[in-house]
């Protein structure tokens, strides 16, 4: 099968006006070339056709197919490029149609897979329907069906079936954007109040008196916080116009997007987490934001992170409501870090706080420019540090659901992190050397998702190192009994004993994890020495380091430790802040 026609002379003009963009620049600083002369328009003339020639190659030279087993691709004019995508391991088929795109109809088609840090395959470009088709195509080979195997008249049916979870109303629409906050905008402004603007610097009274500086720098505050706004709502508008979230009996669809369309699928068996966000002005709104994280890149987000917003902007209530229908699970109720991590908080800040103020001092002096710079007014943030400290230890704790592990994390802007247990990869146990003087860890738990590379991972962040060690013990059990009842559910209650009548240890693999759906009761046949779920304290004091006997994990046999899902503990300075 070949690309669309029309994408020829659009890829021309894309690439054309690119290199016309960069003649144009560099005809602009004195190059040798003037703008305007018939060596320029001639230059411009040879561009056009050079780029007429190469898309025509390269519609020629690219062709793409569905097999029973892979979806194969064929590209390439100088280096020829040969690709056999397996059905099993492509996450996502997401659809993207900008404003030109729409104009002239067509699509560009992205296909991501399992732990990929980029879009596997992108088919540039293909008309509407032909997208459409290869998008359902893919999915029905997923599904282990044959192309054919479905009428159009089943396919509307199916696509009429599905159940609208969340379509977003103008009214969120707007909230969304009025409670968004882009942070690149203040920086933007300290860059220009810091003279790194030569053409808007010198507005800025240097030499003024301190009250006159003070006066500017609350002037140039407040417009930051307002043009993070702005910036914030206009992106929200255009990320997510249009935004629905439909559900079939085992994916979930999502269409937005503006200027640049998106539409795509996020399969139920490959949710690695799920991410309910908020700042303190969704909070205090009570409104929050759901992600939901899979194996493969997920491309067109704002983030750009590997993860796919399900619900842009809801209700708290709404949110965890939509959670609970993707992942069923409990209420949770966090259980902080011990009570004495505040005075390590307010020891940062403090810390902090003095840094910054020496290295002003030092400027003043090294610039002699004394009574300018009021660098004795970050000593007036002294007085904040207690109470910044404490709602950092407030948003930080984990629970230990039935069939999930919670984390909180953040102030500004707040993490709740949803893992299945049988999701998890690995658990990392991290002591910095600041950690172990306060005798506290922190325990990470690492799944297959692509956030994972950034650091993002579920943590229960500053915990007493004892808890650490037995949360640590306890998720691996969590885990390997997660796993037993996933294989006895895909056997029908059939088990492989051991020569010495135990279950066999062996775990299936992390593929082999990836791609499988959740059973709708994965906590029956729990293991016997299974602990109570850790959910329901919400405090945690410095005396609370007793270890029940029943949670106690000696006597583990050799094979218990050789399991495919081992526990890393990690004594290297990695902490999640």
């Amino acid at each position: 099968m070949k690309l669309a026609p029309a994408s020829i002379p659009y890829r021309a003009f894309q690439k054309a006006t690119s290199l016309g963009i960069t003649l144009v620049f560099v005809a602009s600083i004195g190059a040798g070339i003037r703008l305007g002369s018939p060596e320029f328009l001639l230059l411009v003339a040879g561009i056009l056709v050079a780029a007429v020639f190469y898309e025509i190659a390269y519609y020629k030279r690219f062709e793409y197919e569905l097999t029973d087993d892979t979806f194969d691709l064929r590209s390439g004019v100088f280096s020829r490029r040969e690709r056999e995508i397996p059905y099993g391991r492509i996450q996502n088929v997401d659809i993207s149609r900008n404003v030109l795109q729409r104009l002239v109809g067509l699509s560009a088609v992205n296909i991501e897979t399992a732990g990929g840090g980029s879009t596997e395959a992108v088919i540039q470009y293909v008309s509407e329907f032909e997208g459409k088709r290869l998008q359902q195509d893919i999915r029905r080979y997923k599904r282990g069906e044959s192309a054919e195997s479905a009428s159009v008249a089943e396919q509307s049916e199916r696509r009429t079936d599905e159940e609208l979870l969340f379509e977003i109303a103008p009214s969120e629409l707007a909230l969304s954007g009025i409670l968004s906050f882009d942070p690149r905008v203040p920086g933007l402004i300290l860059a220009v109040f810091t003279g790194s603007i030569p053409f808007v610097s010198p507005i800025v009274p240097v030499d003024g008196p301190p009250l006159v500086l003070v006066v500017v720098f609350a002037i140039l505050l407040a417009g930051g916080v307002v043009l993070a706004w702005v910036v914030g709502a206009i992106s929200a508008v255009i990320n997510y116009w249009g935004f629905r979230l439909t559900r079939s009996d085992d994916e979930l669809r999502y269409e937005r997007g503006l200027l640049q369309r998106y539409s795509g699928t996020i399969p139920f068996d490959k949710i690695q987490a799920m991410t309910i966000t908020d700042n303190p002005l969704k909070r205090r709104a009570g409104y929050a934001t759901l992600a939901v994280e899979t194996a493969g890149y997920a491309p067109g987000q704002a983030s750009g992170r590997g993860s796919e917003a399900a619900v842009p902007i809801a209700s708290r209530e709404r949110v965890e409501g939509l959670a609970n229908e993707i992942a069923p699970s409990d209420q949770p109720t966090f259980k902080q870090p011990p009570k004495r991590i505040r005075r390590r908080y307010l020891a940062r800040y403090l810390i902090a706080l003095g840094v910054i103020t020496a290295v002003l001092y030092g400027l003043v002096v090294w610039l002699e420019a004394t009574g300018t710079i009021p660098w004795y007014l970050l000593v007036v943030a002294v007085v904040l540090t207690p109470i910044a400290a404490h709602y950092k230890w407030v948003h930080r704790g984990y629970c230990l659901g039935e069939n999930h592990l919670f984390t909180r994390n953040g102030f500004w802007s707040r993490e709740t992190k949803l893992v299945a247990y049988y999701r998890i990869q690995t658990v990392i146990d991290t002591r910095t050397i600041f950690q172990r003087r306060w005798s506290v860890a922190t325990v990470i738990a690492d799944t297959a998702g692509s956030l994972s590379l950034l650091g993002t991972d579920a943590a229960a962040v500053d915990i007493d190192q004892q808890d650490a060690e037995r949360l640590r013990e306890e998720l691996s059990e969590r885990l390997r009994a997660a796993l037993a009842d996933r294989r006895r559910a895909r056997s029908g209650g059939f088990e492989w004993l051991g020569e010495d009548g135990d279950q066999s240890p062996t775990a299936e693999s992390a593929d082999d994890q990836i791609g499988r759906p959740q059973p709708d009761d994965t906590d029956q046949n729990r293991l016997e020495n299974e602990p109570a779920d850790e959910c329901a304290d919400s405090e945690h004091t410095d005396s609370e380091h007793e270890v029940d006997d029943h949670q106690a994990v000696d006597g583990k046999t050799d094979h218990e430790s050789d399991d495919q899902h081992n526990t890393d503990r990690d004594n290297s300075p990695g902490s999640t802040d």
